[in-house]
């Protein structure tokens, strides 16, 4: 199962905390996940910040403690889209 979070930074976010706070969250939260494959984050040019996950299962996801919640500070709440996707043949 796929998860994509998009959302903005919030009105005077500072990036390179962002992505300093990101990169220790993927490695000290979201691998400890029970069911995490695979997640990474990006940016589109216009801004827009895209977190996907890649789990074993729609039941682990849901069991996993959001991982934006620990980049709360950074993100403006009102622009969080969760998109979830079974994967289809091979």
């Amino acid at each position: 199962m796929i998860e994509n979070q998009t959302f903005r930074l919030a009105a005077g976010a500072d990036e390179a905390a962002f992505r300093a706070d990101d990169s220790r969250v993927q490695q000290e939260i979201a691998y400890r996940q029970p069911g995490i494959v695979r997640r990474t984050t990006a940016v589109s040019d216009d801004g827009e910040w895209l977190v996907s996950t890649l789990w074993e299962s729609r039941a682990h996801a849901d069991a996993a403690a959001s991982v934006l919640d620990a980049l709360a500070a950074h993100i403006d709440a009102s622009t969080i889209r969760t998109s979830r996707y079974d994967e289809v043949g091979g």
